[in-house]
């Protein structure tokens, strides 16, 4: 199982993330170096049992990752149009994966945690379904190849220290 907990905004696609480019490039062992068409780089590298040097995201992790900023991007872009005040949004996601070559993700839950003053559960639990059933991309694209993916919400009140 991995847990990875993103903090944080829905989009339309512009027309130059519609038509999207990267490189990869090897640079030693199980290393290597992404770089998007926006130019913003990322160190993907293996486990050092798979000659690695554990330097950077596992490509399944940056997967995930991916998958849940795509998803909060949504989620807090819909709060603030319905002038939520937000504090702080994270996404925690668990996945599974299959027990087989190719280990392919079978289930993703994805559990968003809102806090803020005055939230409205009913605008929080819509944006998270909207995202889910409607913008989100890359859970569209995963669930539409298999993976059960779901979703649960928590609503916290911010407490001013």
């Amino acid at each position: 199982m991995v847990l990875v907990v993103l903090s944080s905004a829905a989009k339309c696609v512009s027309q130059s993330e519609r038509f999207m480019q990267a490189t990869v490039k090897w640079t030693d062992g199980a290393m290597f170096v992404g770089e998007s068409g926006s130019g913003h780089s990322v160190v993907i590298d293996g486990p050092e049992d798979l000659g690695g040097r554990n330097m950077g995201f596992r490509p399944m992790e940056m997967v995930l990752i991916g998958t849940g900023g795509c998803s909060i991007y949504d989620v807090m872009s819909m709060l603030k149009k319905s002038r939520q005040k937000v504090v702080d949004c994270r996404v925690e996601l668990q996945a599974e994966r299959a027990d087989a070559v190719p280990a392919v993700f079978t289930r993703i839950h994805m559990h968003f945690v809102v806090s803020g003053t005055g939230l409205k559960d009913s605008q929080v639990k819509r944006a998270v379904a909207l995202s889910a059933e409607k913008y989100c991309s890359a859970s569209i694209m995963l669930g539409a190849g298999g993976v059960e993916i779901t979703h649960s919400y928590a609503v916290e009140e911010f407490a001013a220290s």
